[in-house]
């Protein structure tokens, strides 16, 4: 066992709570501070956990002797002291996500065509951003980990149908140099809750759904295009087999991820959540919204070596 990692969190918003609990069950990890502007969502924290101090000056965090780590974002700042910095794209820690990752990684499921991704509900509507930034990092992210490349193009259509200024319903095209290619559709206008994803390979194929009993299936199905006997002949074969679905821990991704962020500071490594794709994540949504103002047009992604 490792000495524990003294961290406080900045920011009480929809995940920071989730974040402190966390921080608080990992072994590798001592919350021991929090800061925020609300006075109420500091009573909140204090009520459940008495020994967390609570602030709403972040300069008393920063300043703090006994704070080891911060959960806030700032990668300047991080690079100019030589800091761990980890964006929190938690399902980079989702056993689903990463047991698909395994497979990609061992080519199970043969060159990838193309990857299907829906992520809608009804609500929560934001006040100020898009739907593409509020939702779309969970699978820009998931794609740029499991594909290890960034998007050579991106197009976008949305529209804002309940707050004309703020989309809340985007279809996103993505196109990759291996040449597989995706469509994320985002949206907080569904009748119900949707996570699902479909991979294409040439050997097989693969559906994730992250709110079934079984997150991950794999179907023995293709097809498969045979040599013409004659000019202009072409048949094609459809080959249907067994369904598996592969078992997958149970596990939280954020109590995976605050164990990796105190992993990397205490080993001195980069974290699985990298600073490097966080900045890639951001990239692609800012080509999203580059399409969106130019009429879906179709916007080249500047190549960039990022490390997987």
């Amino acid at each position: 066992m490792m000495e524990p990692v003294r961290v406080a969190v900045v920011g009480l918003g929809y995940w920071g709570p989730n974040i402190v609990r966390n921080l608080q069950e990992h072994p590798n990890a001592e919350i021991v501070a929090v800061c925020d502007k609300r006075e109420e969502a500091l009573d909140k924290i204090a009520k459940r956990y008495p020994a967390v101090r609570t602030t709403t000056r972040v300069e008393e965090v920063i300043g703090a002797d006994d704070i080891e780590a911060i959960a806030i974002d700032m990668a300047m700042l991080a690079d100019r002291n030589g800091l761990v910095l980890m964006p929190g794209h938690t399902f980079l820690y989702s056993p689903p996500v990463n047991c698909i990752r395994e497979m990609l990684r061992a080519d199970a499921l043969g060159e990838i065509y193309f990857i299907s991704m829906s992520r809608v509900n009804l609500g929560l509507h934001q006040p100020d951003v898009s739907v593409a930034w509020d939702l779309g990092p969970h699978d820009f992210s998931i794609l740029r980990y499991w594909l290890e490349e960034t998007p050579k193009y991106v197009t976008a259509a949305s529209r804002g149908c309940v707050i004309p200024s703020i989309p809340d319903v985007a279809f996103i095209n993505l196109e990759f140099p291996s040449g597989a290619i995706s469509h994320v559709e985002l949206s907080w206008l569904a009748p119900s809750k949707l996570r699902r994803t479909t991979i294409v390979g040439s050997d097989k194929m693969l559906v994730y759904d992250d709110t079934s009993n079984e997150p991950v299936r794999v179907f023995d199905s293709g097809v498969q295009l045979k040599d013409p006997e004659s000019f202009g002949e072409y048949k094609l074969t459809y080959r249907t087999g067994d369904i598996v679905s592969p078992h997958v821990p149970a596990a939280e991704p954020l109590l995976l991820e605050m164990g990796d962020f105190c992993e990397a500071i205490r080993l001195g490594r980069e974290p699985r959540s990298s600073r490097d794709l966080g900045i890639e994540v951001v990239r692609m949504i800012e080509a999203v919204d580059n399409s969106l103002a130019g009429d879906g047009a179709r916007i080249e992604l500047a190549a960039e070596a990022v490390a997987a």
